[in-house]
């Protein structure tokens, strides 16, 4: 299995500039892994945005380009996209079959398990009728109040983590949407951050044309790493 790591300092990488070399995680004939900042469209969406999307920035050098997958506004880590149709089609049909396996790092509310499964059903995004959702966790480091956590998305739901740890009792710290406004709130205070933390740290994946299992993983981004350092001193 090929691993490919990238060893980066996401906090002096200019965003509205065109992409950093060390963004670039992985590259081939088939396919392109970049690191995305957070708060970083991959996209253009309906709204009126202030920076252009990743992709425009990409398809400059890489014509042809389309994500294979994509990450929420907030949401900083690791997106594929693929160089050809037949890349293309060859990784949606991977991910329908339960193929890749997407693990993301976060900071959550409270003091979970150790380790967990959480499959409470959610909205399915094609539809209102709720669908099957099962994420799997484990705690990597404990902290006064919150925790410092590893998940596995076995399916893909719309806001599938934020909405699974918010139903367990502990929602994404700074999560405005689903989490606990009176926690954020002390936490601005102490901590100066006001958004939430939720990283897509590795990526892995049957290489569909070149065979073996292809691994990427995403250094966190700077301010991910500071909470982190800051917490284990509180």
């Amino acid at each position: 299995m090929q691993v490919f790591r990238r060893s980066v300092c996401l906090g002096i990488l200019p965003s509205v500039m065109p992409i950093h070399p060390a963004r670039i995680l992985f590259s081939d004939d088939h396919f392109l892994a970049v690191l995305k900042l957070p708060r970083e469209l991959v996209v253009k969406g309906a709204g009126e945005v202030q920076k252009l999307p990743l992709l425009d920035f990409l398809k400059k050098d890489y014509p042809g380009l389309r994500p294979a997958n994509r990450l929420d506004f907030e949401t900083s880590g690791i997106v594929l996209f693929a160089r050809t149709k037949q890349a293309l089609e060859a990784a949606i049909r991977q991910q329908k079959g339960g193929e890749w396996v997407k693990t993301y790092r976060t900071l959550v509310t409270g003091q979970p398990k150790d380790a967990g499964d959480i499959r409470f059903p959610l909205p399915a995004r094609t539809g209102k009728e709720e669908a099957s959702a099962h994420t799997r966790y484990h705690v990597l480091k404990r902290f006064e109040g919150a925790c410092y956590v590893e998940a596995e998305m076995l399916t893909g739901r719309h806001h599938q983590i934020r909405r699974h740890f918010a139903r367990i009792g502990h929602p994404l710290v700074l999560d405005h949407l689903y989490g606990d406004e009176k926690f954020n709130r002390a936490f601005a205070r102490a901590f100066h951050y006001h958004h939430f933390f939720l990283h897509a740290f590795r990526l892995t994946f049957p290489h569909p044309f070149a065979g073996g299992a292809v691994t990427i993983e995403a250094p966190l981004p700077q301010a991910f790493e500071e909470v982190l350092g800051r917490l284990a001193k509180v």
